[in-house]
């Protein structure tokens, strides 16, 4: 049931209107002025407007400019006189959707109305595929069709993501990075009554603090230098779905204050603006880092940690689960031979034996890569089956294999460059760099943040590096 705020200063038409509305099966809320109606549309969240024109204080045409400013897909309907049809115009010009003329028949006003709101619905729809629209992936069905595999384990994972489904908590889903946490929690809004919202996804891990405050809460028009144009968060754009916080625990102090505040009183303000804004939405969250030792180091905070660990999921890694891995590695291959067009390819039990046998340090992410390449090299190479010549020597050249690698000395007694015996060769500082950095990778499993963070670098330098190592092949494409 749509709900519509009625804005009228004299009681009579206001009634009168929302005895029409409340008969056509909408639900109403009234205010009688400007003022009082920015309330109410902060309080209930209004599916449309319906304003008069001509009112003491705030005018009807400085409300729908209001109104434009917290909300421009909310439609603004104006009742005028037939006299003010000009003022009419100029208001749908500052964001109105539409104007009736008085007197109207109820019929016309309805009609205005459920156009506006069929409007409204397809400008958010449309918004919030934008947000979620680059992530492609394998097809995997939805609900628990998207997980792949039959392990003990993973029959206790999808067991746990139907008891929580239906619930209304917050989700943590905890484990190692790539191991599908994300399809988890799509399983779990597929299965949720929520399934017909959006559902939004953010890498807490990928943005600095100031860009996330703005991607998770939004901001108004010159909140900050380059804000030109109101901007919609994720929290407002998943309003009735799933926001899923990727990699929650590398957010900073500040923005868990706010995460906070939105988890208690489900309410939240954009950036640049005083307007409480109340939302519905479901908060799943991700990490695979210890979260209880953030918290005793001071990175987390606790009270902010058990609002999102009500209802917990471990996904274990792939090594714990190896009975998966062949079910996965045909999903993967079965779904890129459909990308590329090309008939489906069997795996020789011998490359088989090899992917079973591997520890997948960087999990089934690694497994999807690994199979990936098999597929694009064995179409290259007009191959039929994948063989172990198209996944092992990617196996060896794992980070785990790189880290297993004794390290040479920075100065070896073998001999100068002059050639007198006893005299240090010295190893290049890129070289000892590289290795340096490919073991920390190691050592944080893949995780460039801590990685970063260990090594005294930016983010967006260690990736750089790895970029420029990447294309001359110094370095493996997995990392």
């Amino acid at each position: 049931m749509s709900t519509v705020l009625v804005v009228d200063d004299k009681e009579m038409m206001r009634d009168s209107v929302a005895q029409t509305l409340g008969r056509a099966g909408f639900e109403v809320v009234t205010a009688c002025d400007g003022p009082s109606a920015l309330r109410q549309i902060a309080a209930h969240r209004p599916d449309a407007v319906v304003t008069d024109l001509k009112m003491p204080g705030m005018s009807g045409v400085e409300l729908v400019e209001q109104i434009a400013r917290i909300d421009d897909t909310l439609p603004a309907i104006v009742m005028t006189a037939f006299g003010t049809i000009e003022t009419a115009v100029d208001a749908m010009k500052r964001g109105a959707f539409d104007y009736v003329t008085k007197p109207f028949e109820g019929d016309e006003l309805i009609i205005t109305i459920k156009r506006g709101l069929r409007h409204a619905k397809l400008a958010r729809e449309n918004a919030v595929l934008r947000a979620g629209a680059a992530r492609p992936e394998p097809a995997t069905g939805a609900g628990l069709d998207r997980l792949v595999g039959d392990s003990p384990e993973m029959q206790e994972v999808k067991a746990q993501i139907e008891a929580v489904a239906a619930s209304r908590g917050s989700v943590l889903i905890t484990g190692e990075s790539g191991t599908g946490k994300e399809v988890v929690a799509r399983a779990i809004h597929d299965l949720s009554p929520r399934r017909d919202g959006p559902f939004l996804a953010v890498n807490c891990a990928a943005l600095s603090e100031s860009l996330l405050e703005s991607e998770l809460f939004g901001h108004e028009r010159g909140a900050f230098t380059g804000a030109e144009k109101l901007r919609k968060g994720r929290f407002e754009l998943s309003d009735g779905g799933t926001l899923l916080l990727d990699e929650v625990s590398e957010i900073g102090p500040h923005i868990q204050a706010k995460l906070l505040r939105v988890l208690q009183e489900r309410a939240f303000e954009r950036v640049g603006s005083s307007l409480t804004i109340g939302v519905d939405v479901r908060i799943v969250a991700t990490s695979n880092r210890d979260l209880m030792a953030s918290i005793e180091n001071g990175d987390f905070r606790g009270d902010l940690y058990y609002r999102l660990n009500v209802l917990p999921i471990h996904l274990p890694p792939l090594r714990e689960r190896r009975e998966d891995i062949r079910p996965l590695a045909e999903h993967f291959v079965g779904a890129f031979c459909a990308r590329e067009g090309r008939p489906r390819l069997d795996w020789t039990p011998a490359a088989m034996a090899s992917l079973e046998a591997y520890p997948w340090p960087g999990n089934v992410r690694e497994l999807q890569n690994i199979c990936e390449r098999a597929v694009v090299l064995a179409s290259a190479g007009g191959a039929d089956r994948i063989d172990t010549g198209l996944v092992e020597p990617w196996l060896r050249a794992s980070p785990r294999a790189i880290a297993e690698v004794k390290p040479a000395p920075v100065f070896a007694e073998t001999g100068g460059s002059n050639g007198f015996a006893g005299e240090p060769v010295v190893r290049p500082l890129a070289e000892i760099e590289r290795e340096t950095i490919i073991r920390a990778l190691h050592h944080f499993g893949g995780h460039r943040q801590k990685t970063a963070r260990a090594l005294g670098i930016g983010v967006r330098t260690l990736g750089l590096k790895l970029k420029k190592w990447k294309e001359e092949q110094l370095v493996p494409a997995t990392l």
